[in-house]
């Protein structure tokens, strides 16, 4: 039975939220079991010994599952840089001041910072969106200001934004991540700026997977150990405030999230419906594949995790997601940085399926071992 839905209910709002994702996402399917047992085979006979290049293999095989293809190669690279604030650093769970967002935005605009001189390294395409900053930000070419609302609510007192702001992240987070993937067969690196924002996703975290505030709450911006214990009980305050359904991503996203993780759970659902891989940076990325997989499972076929953070729940959230990092290197910036530094990886990857030789076709002599065993 139908439940009944009066005009603007929450049940309607949910089928039509449902109806405009599955529309706007109905490219995202399982990654091809058939090619990538056929890329499989040809590692298998690639000129060296069998499992010698580890996790290269793996991964190839899986951007041949997404790309099509026994021959992946990546067309484009690019990062996507969501800023939000959120006003439970009121509240003192973070050393940094507000204002530093909407100023690192502006550096992230003008080439400064750490993921952007590697982004110019390795070629990476950078956006970088207002989803919803405190400050207002100058007009720029390569500013896309959604500006959804002026910083998520303080989640100690209530919910960070209403249900249809939530909504609003998701899709606008779509259509940028389509637009970042281009024709596709590329890799579309998510990364975040929001001071403030590991305490949501503390709360997210917590909310998605069930495991209490005191071990998804890290220190963040280096909080000391009083300062960490404060920083846990705004958590589980948030979550005892707010008391997010876990079975509705959506609703947890719009009670105890922020707009620039909306937005890039919005941003991997767009991605993997035009074909590309979604490289997950660190915790707040990762949060956003924590809400985007509740919404479309077949995404986590498309998801690479970029690196480990050394931030304490990134930890859960990619056991959760049942992802292997790229890289670990005690990273905790946020930004991209860890996504985007391991996109050449992710490349030689592709390059060495693709483009190295079989034994057969090098004249190279196989393993006797191999040849006895495939006879």
């Amino acid at each position: 039975m139908v439940p009944h839905s009066s005009p603007g209910s929450t049940t309607e709002r949910n089928i039509d939220l449902n109806s405009i994702l599955e529309e706007m996402t109905s490219g995202i399917s399982h990654a091809d079991p058939a090619m990538m047992k056929r890329a499989r085979i040809r590692q298998a006979r690639l000129t060296k010994p069998p499992g010698s290049l580890g996790r290269l293999e793996e991964i190839s095989v899986r951007l041949a599952g997404i790309y099509g293809t026994t021959r992946p190669k990546v067309a484009s690279r690019s990062l996507v840089i969501a800023a939000g604030d959120h006003d439970v650093v009121r509240q003192g769970v973070t050393s940094y001041p507000q204002d530093v967002t909407a100023q690192m935005v502006l550096n992230f605009l003008a080439g400064g910072a750490a993921v952007t001189a590697m982004a110019r390294l390795f070629d990476v395409d950078v956006t970088v969106v207002d989803a919803g900053v405190k400050s207002e930000l100058p007009e720029h070419p390569d500013l896309i200001s959604l500006r959804i609302g002026p910083g998520a609510a303080d989640i100690s007192a209530g919910p960070a934004m209403s249900r249809e702001q939530a909504e609003r992240c998701l899709i606008e987070g779509v259509r940028i991540g389509q637009r970042s993937a281009g024709s596709g067969s590329g890799l579309v690196a998510a990364g975040d700026m929001g001071i403030g924002n590991t305490t949501p996703s503390s709360a997210i975290t917590a909310a998605l997977t069930g495991m209490p505030p005191e071990v998804t709450t890290g220190r963040g911006t280096g909080r000391n150990a009083d300062e960490l214990r404060h920083k846990t009980e705004i958590v589980a305050r948030a979550l005892e405030v707010n008391k997010p359904d876990a079975h509705d991503p959506v609703d947890v996203l719009s009670k105890v999230g922020g707009f620039e993780i909306g937005v890039l759970a919005g941003v991997m659902l767009g991605a993997a419906s035009r074909g590309s891989v979604v490289v997950i940076d660190g915790f707040i990325s990762g949060v956003a594949a924590l809400i985007a997989t509740g919404l479309r499972p077949e995404l986590g076929d498309y998801l690479i995790a970029g690196h480990r953070s050394a931030e304490t729940g990134h930890a859960i959230v990619l056991d959760h997601l049942g992802l292997e990092p790229v890289l670990d290197l005690d990273m905790r910036l946020g930004e991209g940085t860890g996504a985007v530094l391991a996109m050449p990886v992710i490349e030689a990857a592709a390059a060495c399926l693709s483009e190295m030789a079989t034994f057969d076709e090098a004249g190279v002599s196989d393993s006797e071992t191999k040849r006895s065993t495939t006879a």
